[in-house]
């Protein structure tokens, strides 16, 4: 069942071009899977999803590899330092919480009206918002996509189009970091995990193809938004 769920969701994200990291962490939550399992594995599923859904957004000439740059400079280092810290469970589990949260909040917040980017990146925000990204990616084991797409959509760097071309890339390579420094620490993915991620690379490829045809972006807002938030609830004040 648990496997299903993970098809189903990747399908959904990688509609608008993310892996769907914090959903993943949300299902695993809300399943009740060890937290020590929980950051591997997502990050884990990140890197099938995202792999997948970079090599096609490549393939196409859809990904700004120069605007790319900056953020990848800044985001890797502090995402292998993050996934090199193993928090307790009493730490880990209302951080995640709020991460979910506020992924949640995002989610619900975020404009499906495509716009131009009309303002040029400057090197040091992106740098910065890069930097905090990619700790919390490695810190929690989300892959940062859910929080870099509507930040640059709300700043005007990025148009939504262009966001799903970056946000592929970025949260592979953030998610790869972070897994290197998670298992340095000892801490293993599922014994599942297989057949976890040959759900969410099905579940990618589907959505990859569908893109927002067929599905409402306001309704898929919606639904991912209520099990990020309940699993954050859970997270946090459970």
């Amino acid at each position: 069942m648990l496997s299903l769920l993970f098809a189903v969701i990747s399908l959904l994200y990688s509609t608008v071009g993310q892996a769907g990291g914090t959903a993943f962490l949300a299902l695993m939550a809300l399943a009740g899977l060890p937290p020590a399992e929980m950051r591997p594995t997502s990050l884990a599923l990140n890197i099938v999803v995202a792999t997948y859904s970079t090599w096609v957004f490549n393939r196409n000439k859809v990904i700004d590899w120069t605007m790319l740059g900056p953020l990848l400079l800044s985001s890797m280092p502090t995402a292998l330092a993050g996934g090199h810290i193993a928090l307790g469970e009493h730490i880990y589990q209302p951080l995640t919480g709020v991460v979910l949260l506020l992924a949640g909040a995002v989610t619900i917040v975020r404009r499906g009206r495509a716009a131009d980017r009309v303002r040029k990146t400057p090197l040091c925000g992106a740098v910065s918002i890069g930097a905090v990204i990619g700790l919390v990616s490695g810190l929690t084991g989300v892959g940062g996509g859910a929080f870099l797409a509507p930040t640059l959509i709300a700043l005007n760097w990025a148009s939504p189009k262009q966001t799903a071309g970056l946000s592929a890339p970025f949260i592979l390579a953030n998610s790869t970091v972070g897994l290197a420094g998670v298992l340095f620490v000892g801490q293993s993915p599922s014994l599942h995990l297989d057949l976890y991620a040959i759900a969410a690379l099905a579940g990618a490829i589907a959505g990859t193809a569908i893109g927002l045809k067929w599905l409402g972006q306001t309704a898929i807002r919606f639904i991912l938004a209520a099990l990020l938030l309940a699993a954050g609830i859970q997270l946090t004040f459970v």
